[in-house]
Formats: C-alpha cells, sequence, structure tokens
C-alpha cells in the first residue's frame, strides 16, 4: 500500500505531454520577445491613409489628413511633404498650407483655394519616425504617392438665340463640352445649382404661355449628369455648407427634369436653395385671393408648407441651412426653418440694413446693404456684419449696391455696383469692385458697360469672375423674344465675359483685360 503511494507521487513530478508543449511555447516567445527588445522593430513607418486619395475636391474642401502607423517626428515630414498642381505644359506648381498634428495623424490646411480642372499629386519620402535618430543610415517612411482633382471648371447659362433660346446650357471648360440641359417646351427664368453639382433647381414656363405673357412659372430640378466624390467630412469640421457624401449612386443621365413645385393654385414668384440643398423656400401667390401671399418651405418626402411669419420682400437663406434673412417692414428679420415648428418668430431682427446680399462660407460674415435715404444726395452703405455682432462699413456710393459675394478664404469681397455719372441725364455707370475685408480698401477691377442688366458670378476657387453684357431689342421689332431684362425690354442678345484674377508679387489685385466667351447667353453661374 505504502510502495502504491509513491510510484504515484513520482510520477505525478514528471511534466505531461501538455504541459512540455506549453513550455517549449513559452521558451520560444520569451527568445523572440528579446530578440526584439534587443533589436528594436525593424518595420518601416509608413502612410496608412491619405482622405483625398482618388477623391474630387471642391472649395469647401479645405484640408486633408494623412495618417501614420506609429508616431512620426514632425519636421521630417513637413520638411519632405510635397503637394503639387499638375498644369498641362508647366512646371509642377506646389499647393501651400499650413501643418498641424494630433498623434499620429497630420492636417494639411491650405492657405489658397485649389484651382478647379486639375490633378494634384502629393508625395511622402526620407521622413523618419519619432524615436529614430536622423543620420545616413537611419530607415526612413516607406515612400508614399497619393493623388486627387479638383472638380471641372464648370458654369451655367440661360441660352438667348437659336435651339439655346430660353434653355439652360451647361458649357464645361476642363472637358471642352456643351450641354443643353433643359428641353425646348420649357423657357428658363432663373436657377440655381446644387451644392454637388449633379443638379439644377428651375423655375420655368412652358413657351407657350411665355409667348402669350402669362405668369405660370413652376420650379424643376434637371439632372446635368456630373457625379463628385468627395472627401468625407474630418472630425471637427466646421464648413457649414458642406455635405456629408452620400455612398456613389448612378445617377440619372443628364437632362432628366422633375417637377418640385407646381403653380396650379399658387404663382410662383422666387426661390432660394438652401446651401445644403436640402431645402427650397419660394414665394408663392395665391391664384384666387392675391392677399394670400408669401413664404412657402419645401423638403424632400414632404407636403409644402408656408411659413407663418409676417409679409416681406426678398429673402436668403443662410449658410447653415436653418435659418433665412428676410426683408420685413424697415430691416432685416432672420427666421428658422425648423422642422419642428413652421411659425417662423424672429430670431433677430436688423432694423438698419434693407438688403443682404450674401454670406461668407464659414457663416462668419454677411454683406448687407443699408440705405441713406438723404432727399439731396441719396446713397447706398455697403457693410460687413459678423457673428460676433460687429458691423464695419466698407463703401458708401450715390448709385446702387448690386451684388456682393466673398472670396472662397472669406478675405475678399467682390461687388457689383453703379455711381451716377454727372451730367444733365440720370446714368449710373456700373463697375466690379473689390474691397480687403481687413483694410476697406477697394480695388476698381473694371469699368463696364452701360447697362440696366447684368450679373456677375465668382468662380468657387476665386480665380475668376463671369459677367453677362446683355443688349435689348428695340420695342418695335417683329420679334421681340421671349426673355426680359429688369426694365421689361426683351433682350436681343447678350454676351459673356470671364474676367481673370491676378495679383502682383506682393499679393495685391491688378486689373486684367476680359476675355469674351465664344457663346451668347446671361445670368451666368458657376457651379459649386
Amino acid at each position: 500500500m505504502v510502495s502504491r503511494i509513491s510510484s504515484s507521487r513520482n510520477s505525478s513530478t514528471f511534466p505531461q505531454p501538455l504541459d512540455r508543449t506549453a513550455l517549449i511555447l513559452m521558451a520560444v516567445l520569451a527568445i523572440i520577445i528579446a530578440g526584439l527588445l534587443m533589436g528594436g522593430d525593424r518595420t518601416l513607418p509608413r502612410v496608412r491613409d491619405f482622405s483625398w486619395q482618388g477623391k474630387q475636391v471642391g472649395a469647401e474642401d479645405v484640408a486633408f489628413t494623412l495618417t501614420f502607423n506609429r508616431p512620426m517626428d514632425h519636421k521630417s515630414v513637413e520638411d519632405n511633404l510635397q503637394v503639387e498642381v499638375l498644369i498641362p505644359d508647366r512646371e509642377r506648381q506646389p499647393v501651400p498650407g499650413k501643418v498641424s498634428w494630433a498623434g499620429r495623424r497630420m492636417a494639411y490646411t491650405l492657405t489658397e483655394p485649389a484651382p478647379y480642372g486639375y490633378e494634384f499629386e502629393l508625395n511622402l519620402d526620407q521622413a523618419r519616425d519619432r524615436f529614430t535618430e536622423a543620420g545616413p543610415d537611419a530607415p526612413t517612411i516607406e515612400p508614399f504617392t497619393g493623388s486627387f482633382r479638383t472638380r471641372d471648371s464648370a458654369f451655367l447659362y440661360l441660352g438667348v438665340s437659336g435651339e439655346e433660346e430660353g434653355r439652360l446650357v451647361l458649357h464645361n471648360f476642363t472637358r471642352k463640352e456643351k450641354r443643353l440641359l433643359t428641353p425646348e417646351t420649357l423657357v428658363v427664368m432663373n436657377y440655381e445649382p446644387y451644392p454637388e453639382g449633379d443638379r439644377v433647381l428651375f423655375s420655368a414656363t412652358d413657351r407657350v404661355s411665355q409667348e402669350q405673357g402669362l405668369l405660370n412659372q413652376q420650379l424643376y430640378a434637371v439632372s446635368t449628369g456630373i457625379q463628385v466624390e468627395s472627401p468625407a467630412l474630418l472630425p471637427g469640421d466646421r464648413s457649414l455648407n458642406k455635405i456629408t457624401p452620400s455612398p456613389v449612386k448612378e445617377l440619372p443621365p443628364e437632362g432628366e427634369v422633375q417637377l418640385i413645385l407646381d403653380s396650379t393654385d399658387y404663382q410662383n414668384l422666387k426661390f432660394d436653395l438652401s446651401p445644403d440643398g436640402q431645402t427650397i423656400v419660394a414665394y408663392r401667390v395665391n391664384r384666387q385671393n392675391p392677399a394670400d401671399f408669401g413664404l412657402w418651405v419645401v423638403r424632400a418626402d414632404e407636403p409644402p408648407h408656408p411659413l407663418d411669419t409676417e409679409p416681406g420682400g426678398d429673402f436668403l437663406i443662410t449658410p447653415d441651412s436653418q435659418a433665412i434673412a428676410y426683408l420685413q417692414g424697415q430691416g432685416l428679420s432672420l427666421l428658422p426653418l425648423s422642422n419642428d415648428d413652421i411659425t417662423a418668430d424672429p430670431l433677430e431682427f436688423l432694423p438698419q440694413y434693407g438688403m443682404v446680399l450674401g454670406f461668407s462660407r464659414n457663416g462668419s460674415g454677411a454683406a448687407m446693404v443699408q440705405f441713406n435715404p438723404d432727399p439731396a444726395t441719396p446713397t447706398q452703405s455697403l457693410f460687413l456684419v459678423t457673428n460676433q455682432g460687429t458691423e464695419k462699413e466698407l463703401l458708401e456710393i450715390q448709385g446702387s449696391i448690386l451684388d456682393a459675394q466673398f472670396d472662397p478664404m472669406g478675405n475678399v469681397l467682390y461687388c457689383l455696383v453703379t455711381e451716377v455719372v454727372p451730367g444733365d441725364f440720370y446714368v449710373e455707370q456700373p463697375y466690379l469692385v473689390a474691397i480687403d475685408l481687413q483694410t476697406a480698401e477697394r480695388t476698381d477691377l473694371l469699368i463696364l458697360p452701360i447697362q440696366p442688366n447684368i450679373h456677375m458670378s465668382l468662380a468657387p476657387d476665386g480665380l475668376g469672375i463671369l459677367f453677362d453684357q446683355v443688349m435689348s431689342t428695340p420695342d418695335d421689332t417683329s420679334e421681340p423674344g421671349l426673355l426680359r431684362g429688369n426694365d421689361g425690354k426683351p433682350i436681343g442678345m447678350s454676351k459673356l465675359w470671364f474676367l481673370p484674377i491676378l495679383r502682383d508679387e506682393d499679393g495685391q489685385l491688378i486689373q486684367t483685360d476680359p476675355d469674351e466667351l465664344p457663346m451668347a447667353g446671361l445670368q451666368p453661374q458657376w457651379l459649386p
């Protein structure tokens, strides 16, 4: 009995097969760990993600990120990073920007808008991680090359002659293409592109009604055939009019028209599209009861409904797409566009201003007009009003301030103004001017032909201005045409012009000559 117990205890002191396997594995792992500790991690640093890789970048895209597999030496990355625009038949041009870091992620913020219609390349080599000392034999990053492109440089206009008359036309500078978007049965009166450029919202009447002088505008959307694969929003991106891109999907072919708002019971007089493309505000008048008029809100998958507010005049949706600047009485009201409550109590009232012309891209500032009713010499003043409550007078003229558009970086305001010409007859001379928002310094870019109808559009990359030169047809003409100007006279012909925006070596704007474009049209508007 004693010997049997002793034998059992002796056998348990020897490792069992499972124990031996575990011991062997532990020994192997210990050797590997020791080797790694003594020799270090030999994996090269590399770029794990480039947020703009293969994307189409718009003016609202101001920064990209590079994410690394390990902490990097910041200076070595910044010194060896190259971001260049590839311009055909010219040397590569650097794209200036500022760098910031958050752990293993580097953000590169453009200091100037990326020009539209070009390919770009990013290269990074010879950078090292944070734990590697500099030296000729020091391991460096795995070479990385990325690429992206900007959207096509393209614009829309209303045709005035031949088969284009009364139709919406898309002209693509980059691809050297021109397309008629709307059918010949519709006469387009006004339009606004959607933020991705894939569709255009427009008001139009059927050609028969237009020829008879009937007011029968309906709202439509037409597809452009353009599909933009934008970068996703960066963490912390506060761009107010930036859309979170939807998954790539098959778009309808160009020229597919969809009715948005009919005119059966109400006349549609004016509309505005929100910067996020989700909301339409239209000014409507009841056909049976003209005293019933005001703003209506139109959203996808919702029936149109009136905005319960006091009557007013001109209006413009704010950059965050959550409110509307509405001219009411003796000032401007800011009204909410909430889904929860259609009763619009003003968020703010600005009694001193009679018009809002535009907002900066990030919503920090607005260009507003104050009318100065001096009986002897009435004038208009242009103000910069910020979301911090500051008001700065930029310009006072004896004439009219017709339009004002912020440049992409929010530093310059480009304006279309008129000034009264001294003489026996009242004549207003139009100008294109630029105003530095820091110094309020005015630069006259171009004196325009005297005309009652004129429109301007600043390119999304800030590198040029489109404008039209409209020639009215005499009233006694046998073919008055379908389109009429602001003065009610029929439009016979209209030229389109492009004014390049150039700067000298000191960064100051300089005067240049405009280029006449080889097409006839009016109301030109760049695609976003």
